[in-house]
């Protein structure tokens, strides 16, 4: 699954984000879902949100 759409996220799950300093790289973190912060239902480039470990990134894939 892919992190476009806010319904598909829910605090708690485990997913990959790509961070603002790593968008060039692409280079993807793993972590869990702790705030959702894009307020719109959908984002062409992924939902914003925060990890457990404060990390703020978009939602690039959704670890099932």
């Amino acid at each position: 699954m892919n992190g476009q759409n806010r319904t598909d996220i829910k605090p708690g799950l485990t997913v990959e984000i790509v961070l603002k300093t790593d968008q060039r790289s692409g280079f993807l973190t793993r972590g869990v879902v702790q705030d959702i912060l894009t307020n719109s239902s959908s984002h062409p480039h992924g939902i914003k949100v925060r990890l457990e470990t404060g990390e703020v990134g978009r939602v690039q894939n959704i670890i099932s």
